[in-house]
């Protein structure tokens, strides 16, 4: 391979991490998928538009990945949540849009587990990389039809699963309601908790199995409350929040010492956290490179 095929490969590097990683919902998975796209273009031999064939390439090896991946998740212990990324620095593109973060948003990942690969790839081209929908059934090898006819299903599916509404997620960035919360989730305070979640919030924990967290969804203030405080106790004297920006929102890294325990996501409406998602399985915590987390 050529110094210019190489550097042509890199140009588009973070941008097929982005595209694999919102197919996937695994950071480890995208970069496997970046890695196995190189070995393609290695071995091909002249490519008229780089991006187009790189993007081809790396969708339908996702594809392919997907069918084990929902295998493997139908059998995970407890809540499956997609892998975090920190994305202060660019990992996943742009951000510059509420639509762009909701879209890697850990809350619409979990949604788009609900399309099958196909109608992912499809939905995630057209809302993420402005595809058309001729350019889409070049990568999807298929007609502009099936294209159009998959995108409006894609997007029937995840009305269905917002309970009927096609409304975005509140994805802005209050900054004075996650620091309240952080200030009061580290002081142990329930009273000051409880002020600023939602009485119907929800928490979901993703622990793999591999550490002490809860199995099913936990509702309701009080609930919710008394989990945190009891979870950031059980993890021992010492452990620690700061606030970052994790899949496009403020989220927040919490270590014991040095190592990293967890990370949360907090959801917000009408000036409240109603839902926290948090990411505690220590396979999901380790990553170091570009589009995963600092320091496990």
């Amino acid at each position: 391979m050529t110094v210019d095929a190489v550097e042509e490969f890199e140009r588009h590097r973070s941008k097929l991490f982005g595209l694999a990683y919102r197919m996937l919902g695994s950071a480890e998975e995208a970069e496997d998928v970046v890695q196995d796209t190189f070995l393609r273009w290695h071995q091909a031999s002249t490519v008229e538009s780089p991006w187009a064939w790189l993007a081809k390439v790396a969708t339908n090896l996702c594809v392919n990945r997907l069918a084990s991946a929902r295998a493997r998740r139908e059998s995970y212990v407890g809540c499956w949540l997609p892998e975090p990324v920190l994305t202060a620095g660019g990992a996943l593109g742009p951000l510059d849009s509420a639509e762009q973060r909701e879209l890697v948003s850990l809350a619409f990942l979990v949604l788009l587990e609900k399309l099958n690969p196909v109608e992912r790839a499809v939905f995630v081209l057209r809302e993420a990389f402005g595809y058309s929908h001729r350019e889409v059934a070049e990568v999807i090898d298929s007609s502009e039809a099936n294209s159009r006819q998959l995108y409006t299903r894609a997007r029937r599916r995840l009305a269905e699963a917002r309970g009927g509404s096609d409304r975005r997620m509140d994805q802005g960035y209050p900054r004075g309601l996650v620091e309240s919360f952080l200030a009061a989730s580290e002081e142990g305070h329930l009273s000051a908790l409880e002020k600023v979640l939602a009485e119907d919030v929800t928490v979901w924990v993703d622990g793999g199995g591999r550490v002490g967290a809860a199995r099913r969804p936990i509702s309701g203030v009080s609930q919710v409350a008394r989990y945190l405080v009891g979870s950031l106790s059980i993890a021992g004297q010492g452990v620690r929040l700061s606030v970052t920006e994790v899949n496009g929102a403020l989220g927040l890294l919490a270590r014991a010492g040095e190592k990293l325990v967890g990370v949360l996501v907090p959801e917000t409406s009408g000036g409240r956290i109603s839902g926290i998602r948090i990411i505690a399985n220590p396979d999901k915590l380790r990553l170091s490179h570009s589009g995963g987390l600092p320091g496990s």
